[in-house]
């Protein structure tokens, strides 16, 4: 029969469509076209296809091949389709029983040797090749990868070779097991709470952000320790559950098929200030995830904040109220999850110490208001916690801890807790409650109803503001054990709101 039919997948932002690999050999003057909207790297891979058949001791056809890529209107890209292109053309010459691969889908990019090498987007392509109960083929590399979902059939090979001789019966090839996630042991950090000297109310902040996945800003001057609070925010968040761990490792996947393995534990993104729009928020002409979406299920430091461009910051503003990023081109448009934990830090002017203005600063406190204004309200909204720190003394730096801090480890335990008992209440952590929510979780008596009601008046609040005092206190009081939110859980929730 000359006409062999292969199934493989594409890979379109978080999803891997079907693509049906039709290879027909018809007689004629030799030659190799593909058709089915290509780009360069597919229709490259008829010089790899060609080399990797013949060094791998097979015949290339002399016949007129005509590979069809269906369906046609799907744009194709990589090298992903080499393996099921060179299998189609073996199988339409009857070097390879062609009944044997309707069972499977084939991914994979081919060296001129015949060696398969790894891909982008292999854990999306096993999702979908376990949800229309077919075994996924694909480069040994990218085995721990895809085989992180349960019940997913996944067959390794490290030469074409190799995927040859199973289907010709020569030398069978064993599906590999599911990872087991579970038998591994607890994420071990390189930092620690007890690290930090002092700041006890910026520690108790972060804590609170942690148990709710609270966005935070901390505003303070050079020294006073923001950077190295942020970095231990990861420390404190609750263990990533079995979809939590295929949510990220799925991002990554299909953002860089060369990178480590990535779904151990929580991502940290700290992109430089310097990064354009397009970096933070993901796109190409093949839209890529950007920042916000690698830091999917984590955390997203972003340090000198008004040092971003405003283009860029602005980027953030849907993304924190919907957990997801829309990008659309010309010829694609994908969402990428973005349900990120924002944690940002400033100066609180450009020279750092506004108590201590540089010589030749005539107003000082003009300097201020015009550096801070950078950063428009929709978006400081949109953060929870407005967190003022001061520079410790040098003296107690230089003094010896004569207590011991609290360890990272201790306040996981009441942060995850907490976590809990959201997660029970309503499937989601406080952050995440919608207006809906707010009102039926966060209800006050009517004497703190008039409190909260006169501060945010005080205060000049949105209405967006309003709500995230109301959730920043439910968390406070799920910390504390209490079902109802007290007076001293909302007037803590207003202290993180009194900066700007």
């Amino acid at each position: 029969m000359s006409l062999a039919i292969i199934h493989s997948r594409a890979s379109m932002g978080m999803n891997a469509p079907l693509v049906t690999v039709e290879v027909h050999l018809s007689n004629g003057l030799p030659g190799f076209s593909i058709v089915g909207l290509p780009d360069t790297a597919v229709k490259e891979s008829k010089d790899r296809v060609r080399s990797a058949i013949l060094n791998s001791g097979y015949e290339f056809p002399a016949r007129r091949i005509t590979v069809n890529l269906a369906p046609a209107d799907l744009p194709k890209d990589g090298g992903r389709f080499d393996l099921p292109v060179a299998l189609g053309i073996l199988a339409a010459s009857e070097q390879i029983p062609l009944e044997a691969l309707k069972a499977h889908e084939f991914v994979g990019e081919l060296a001129l040797s015949g060696k398969m090498r790894p891909i982008r987007g292999c854990l999306t392509a096993a999702l979908a090749a376990r949800a229309v109960h077919r075994s996924l083929w694909l480069p040994a590399e990218n085995r721990e990868e895809a085989s992180l979902p349960s019940q997913v059939q996944i067959y390794p090979a490290g030469h074409l070779v190799e995927v040859c001789d199973h289907f010709n019966k020569k030398k069978e090839i064993l599906p590999c097991p599911p990872a087991q996630q579970s038998r591994k042991p607890p994420t071990k950090y390189c930092f620690d709470m007890a690290d930090v000297k002092g700041q006890h109310l910026a520690k108790r902040a972060m804590e609170v952000a942690a148990a709710g996945k609270h966005n935070l800003l901390m505003i303070g001057p050079p020294g006073a320790g923001k950077s190295m609070l942020a970095a231990r925010l990861p420390t404190l968040l609750p263990e990533l559950t079995e979809q939590e761990r295929l949510d990220i490792a799925a991002v990554h996947s299909v953002a860089n098929a060369n990178a480590e393995p990535v779904w151990q534990e929580r991502p940290f993104r700290a992109p430089h200030h310097s990064a354009s729009s397009t970096a933070i928020a993901g796109g190409g002409s093949n839209p890529k995830p950007g920042e916000i979406s690698l830091a999917h299920q984590g955390v997203l430091f972003l340090d000198e904040l008004p040092e971003f461009n405003r283009k860029a910051l602005e980027i953030l503003r849907e993304p924190l109220e919907t957990g997801e990023i829309a990008i659309s081109r010309a010829h694609a448009q994908t969402t990428y999850p973005a349900n990120f934990q924002l944690v940002a830090a400033m100066n609180p002017c450009p020279c750092g110490k506004p108590d201590k203005p540089p010589e030749g600063c005539s107003n000082p406190a003009y300097c201020c208001t015009r550096y801070q204004s950078r950063l428009s309200g929709p978006l400081l909204d949109r953060i929870d916690i407005h967190l003022r720190i001061d520079a410790l003394p040098l003296t107690a730096l230089a003094r010896s801890n004569s207590q011991k801090n609290e360890t990272s480890a201790e306040i996981r335990q009441r942060v995850t807790r907490a976590r809990e008992k959201q997660l029970q209440r309503a499937n989601k952590p406080n952050h995440d409650l919608n207006s809906r929510e707010v009102e039926a979780y966060c209800h006050l008596s009517p004497q703190d109803q008039a409190f909260i009601t006169r501060a945010a008046e005080k205060l000049d609040l949105s209405a967006r503001a309003f709500h995230r005092i109301l959730k920043v206190a439910r968390t406070i009081a799920d910390l504390d054990d209490k079902n109802a939110i007290e007076t001293r859980h909302l007037s803590e929730a207003l202290s993180y709101r009194a900066v700007f």
